[in-house]
């Protein structure tokens, strides 16, 4: 399929015009025209692109693409090695960042509540309805050692635990990837627990102090999901070839 048909889909599916985000969401490095071949993956980091190359694909579709708010803007080492392969091989590369993360159904926080046999309920910014951290339902209740098993099982690594209290934990709030700084207004909403993916030396004064479990799981591990689903998704929808590409990352 033609490209501009393609990114007029993702446009329409992701809504990136509903969040405020750190980076531009949509096309980043323009490349063929036609598209029948796409590598899937969260970074697009060098590993990504040269499978991408030995693919022989037609873009590169991340949750993590480039030119990040605050970055320096000179075309140098790291990142024009990365450009420079895209560009000579004529690949797209095409990122959305918060808008994959908040979609209610293909969203990394939707895949996460789903993978953990969770009900979201709703935003956990209240006033909010794109919230970037939901909060989610777990019936029946369990303990916090049991949900790390849990996770433990779904992302195929353990997660840090912090633990806050020694109650069931019914509700919990989520949001994959960097978003420790949440666990404030997820223990201001009266939730059992919270879910992301880093941790800082502060989220453990929050945990313990606040009464609430943290559960870091992984950064990398927490948004596989999202780009996943969308990967499935536009392999269904337009019968296309798509590659997803987990390049190892213990973060």
């Amino acid at each position: 399929m033609k490209r501009t048909q393609l990114l007029a889909h993702l446009e329409g599916l992701l809504q990136p015009w509903n969040v405020k985000d750190y980076a531009p969401n949509g096309l980043q490095v323009e490349g063929r025209d036609e598209i029948q071949h796409i590598v899937t993956a969260v970074t697009a980091s060098q590993s990504v692109i040269d499978r991408a190359v030995e693919l022989n694909a037609d873009m590169v579709l991340v949750h993590h693409g480039y030119f990040w708010k605050g970055e320096a803007p000179q075309i140098t080492g790291m990142k024009h090695k990365r450009l420079r392969a895209l560009l000579v091989n004529d690949i797209n590369l095409v990122g959305y960042h918060l808008p994959l993360d908040i979609h209610p159904t293909l969203g990394n926080n939707a895949q996460l509540a789903k993978a953990l046999g969770m009900i979201i309920t709703g935003p956990m910014e209240v006033d909010n309805e794109h919230s970037v951290a939901v909060c989610a339902r777990l019936d029946p209740p369990i303990d916090g050692a049991e949900l790390a098993r849990r996770i433990e099982a779904v992302l195929g690594r353990p997660p840090l635990h912090i633990k806050g209290h020694d109650r069931p934990i019914s509700s919990l709030g989520i949001c994959s990837g960097g978003a420790q700084d949440y666990i404030d207004l997820a223990a201001s909403r009266g939730l059992d627990g919270y879910l992301s993916g880093e941790v800082s030396e502060r989220t453990y004064y929050s945990a313990t102090e606040q009464g609430i479990d943290y559960f870091a799981a992984g950064h990398h591990a927490t948004e596989r999901g999202g780009i996943q689903a969308l990967g499935n998704h536009l392999a269904q929808e337009f019968n296309l070839q798509i590659s997803f590409v987990d390049s190892a990352n213990p973060v």
